[in-house]
């Protein structure tokens, strides 16, 4: 009803089928006819118009010769590009193992297929996969890399790879996205005309400022993005989607393929696909990312509360919430602690009913509050509903009650294999790529459904004659055997490998209440003795500077020992680069097997029923991927020299041991009463060596 003239984009499209077709007939006028259709109501609006071919002819015109110029500049960039990539060459001597990778990697990408490559830190993954990457491109066979990592560190780690070829000349535009909330220039980020002065006006000036951007320079930085962006008065962040349009290769976070509330819909939306080749970094953190993208739920409690604020103005609004809200209160009704549920066919039509109404009512709303929790609960419905409409055997749906009360039921994406599948299908090929994707098998039935998929294991080159491995045998993290004894044990075992060398260490614990447990213990044993040391602490939710000054902390000079206390799984047990002196010691506390909880439980139960052993998939591959990802933070050159220290009996069982990789096969059993001699013997023979 409020629609008094057909859209700019949806008229020009028919103008463009009137002009061809006038041409085509030699009509020297043609009529124009918009329709649009109110899909709950099936209410009709028509407009028409008619125009005469000569203006058609113009406005047509000066249309196809704005597109000419960057279908031009498209077709000489790329020849460029192409020329340039011709000289490149892989610009280090080939360390062990890395020469088979880059060929591996070039290989998937000729045969259009999938790659898994488990490759120890030092082998120069990044750039392994990067370079046959770009030559690939140079042959056309891909348009567009996309290099997907999980963290901001990797994100800078592919940059600079980029950034060694260009200094070959190569030709090569490269662009990394950051998040809408980093980049915004205001203080909230509010994307709309009224709010922002970027967004007002953005559309009108934003293709000048990407066109002078590309035609000017190859530097896609976020320094230049954002200079561009304030020169231009355009949102930062927007501009940056725009310009990832037309440049070669795209950094960024996985959600931006994967997610299907943040994919780009330009390279990822329906019906949509491209010449992409997928570098994805870190490939064991999207299964559980996977899941994280494919699952919705939606809380009870939520529904009453919009239902309190609409009630008085939006009666059948708060009717269709009612409907909703009975049904959930029967299943809460059936559930205990949580429940398994086979069809939700009735709650389905009765949320589509509400999303409809919330449709409706945020269309009048004018109170900015109440609009917002709306909105909120708006788009949490749709993404229900989208997931919804995609269940299939990989989802198990439940309810459950949360620790804070509220009572939920969830779409669990169990295995997010397929829904990954269908957004690797947009592209050509994918490499995932990791240092601990073990088991590879486990990996490939969860981020693939292909059956005919690549894989490769590069062994490491490191001298394990530099590393000390051992497993200390004497504690246990189970908890049944958790007491301040063990405690103390822990905090004795982490003293006396500091003793025995000076240094910076890392101490990663299965839980932020057991490591508190064992600092308590350690701070005492500390204070009963002369011995000397820093101490920084892992907090819960700490921001960006505190981050940093954890880490920081490792890269000053110091006259005495510092101890990092962190969680297993946290911020500090991946992703962090700290070589030669910056880091000396790692001791690893518990198996990493995830807490017990309804979550892990149904993921057992659903791979049991699949013939697979649940365990493994819930909690034992999990676990023991953490392990690894925090055992890699000691040795991350070829020159680095370090002990680790596995602290708990059970890596000893045969179902521990037979997913460690072939270069652990060197672990010592140890105890506490030799185990700071055997470090001693250590370093004294890296000292004499």
């Amino acid at each position: 009803k409020r629609l008094k003239e057909p859209q700019l984009l949806h008229l020009a499209q028919a103008k463009c089928y009137a002009y061809i077709y006038a041409e085509q007939k030699n009509l020297e006028e043609i009529g124009v006819q918009m329709t649009y259709c109110n899909l709950d109501t099936e209410e009709i609006r028509r407009f028409q118009e008619v125009y005469t071919r000569a203006e058609l002819k113009k406005w047509f015109e000066e249309l196809v010769s704005e597109y000419e110029k960057w279908a031009r500049y498209q077709m000489e960039w790329r020849a460029k590009r192409n020329a340039s990539i011709k000289t490149v060459e892989f610009p280090f001597e080939y360390r062990d193992g890395q020469k088979k990778l880059v060929a591996s990697v070039y290989r998937t990408i000729l045969r259009k297929k999938k790659l898994f490559i488990q490759a120890p830190t030092g082998v120069g993954k990044t750039m392994a996969a990067v370079f046959p990457a770009v030559k690939a491109v140079g042959e056309e066979l891909g348009e567009k890399i996309f290099y997907l990592t999980a963290k901001t560190i990797t994100r800078t780690v592919a940059s600079q790879a980029f950034e060694i070829l260009r200094k070959q000349d190569l030709k090569m535009k490269v662009i990394t996205l950051t998040a809408k909330e980093k980049i915004c220039f205001c203080e909230e980020t509010i994307c709309n005309p009224d709010a922002c002065p970027y967004a007002k006006g953005h559309f009108e000036r934003v293709n000048a400022a990407v066109y002078e951007l590309l035609t000017s320079t190859d530097e896609m930085s976020r320094e230049v993005l954002e200079e561009q962006a304030r020169k231009w008065n355009v949102c930062p962040f927007e501009m940056a989607l725009d310009v990832s349009q037309w440049v070669d290769a795209v950094i960024c976070d996985y959600n931006y393929v994967f997610d299907p509330n943040a994919h780009l819909k330009r390279f990822f939306g329906d019906g949509v696909k491209g010449e992409y080749l997928f570098l994805i970094d870190e490939a064991h953190n999207l299964v559980e990312r996977g899941r994280q993208m494919y699952s919705a739920e939606l809380c009870k409690e939520d529904f009453l509360a919009v239902k309190k604020l609409v009630k008085g103005e939006a009666p059948r609004f708060a009717k269709r919430l009612e409907a909703c809200n009975k049904i959930l209160l029967a299943m809460k009704k059936e559930c205990e602690n949580y429940k398994v549920l086979d069809n939700i066919s009735h709650f389905g039509i009765q949320l589509m009913n509400v999303l409809s109404e919330t449709d409706r009512y945020l269309e009048e709303c004018v109170d900015k509050e109440v609009r917002e929790t709306v909105l909120d609960f708006y788009f949490q419905v749709r993404s229900f509903l989208n997931i919804y409409d995609g269940l299939d055997e990989n989802y198990v749906v439940y309810t459950e009650y949360q620790e804070n009360g509220r009572f939920v039921l969830k779409l669990f994406c169990v295995n997010p294999a397929a829904n990954l599948q269908k957004c690797l299908d947009k592209g050509n090929s994918a490499v995932f790529f990791s240092a601990t994707l073990l088991p590879i098998q486990y990996y490939k039935r969860l981020l693939s459904t292909e059956k005919d998929n690549y894989a490769v294991y590069i062994d490491s080159s490191f001298d394990t004659k530099k590393r000390l491995l051992m497993n200390g045998v004497d504690v246990s993290t189970r908890y049944t055997m958790r007491s301040r004894e063990m405690y103390q044990r822990y905090a004795t075992y982490i003293f006396r490998v500091v003793k025995a060398k000076m240094g910076n260490y890392l101490i990663f614990f299965p839980s932020y209440r057991f490591m508190e447990d064992v600092y308590q213990e350690f701070t005492q044993l500390l204070a009963s003795d002369e011995e000397e040391m820093e101490l920084v602490v892992q907090e819960k939710h700490m921001d960006e500077e505190e981050r940093e000054n954890f880490l920081r902390a490792f890269e000053m000079g110091r006259e005495k020992s510092l101890i990092g206390f962190g969680v297993l799984g946290g911020i500090f047990s991946e992703g962090i680069d700290l070589t030669n002196e910056k880091l000396i010691g790692t001791l690893i506390i518990g198996t990493g097997l995830p807490q017990v909880c309804n979550e892990r439980e149904i993921l057992k139960s659903y791979f049991d029923q699949k013939g697979l052993y649940g365990f493994d998939y819930a909690y034992r591959y999990p676990g023991m991927n953490k392990v690894l990802q925090a055992a890699g933070r000691v040795i991350r050159t070829e020159d680095d020299r370090g002990v680790i220290l596995l602290l708990d009996e059970r890596f000893q069982r045969e179902k521990g041991k037979e997913i460690f990789p072939k270069e652990w096969a060197d672990c010592e059993r140890c105890r506490l009463d030799i185990v700071e001699e055997k470090i001693r013997l250590f370093w004294e023979k890296q000292t004499d060596n």
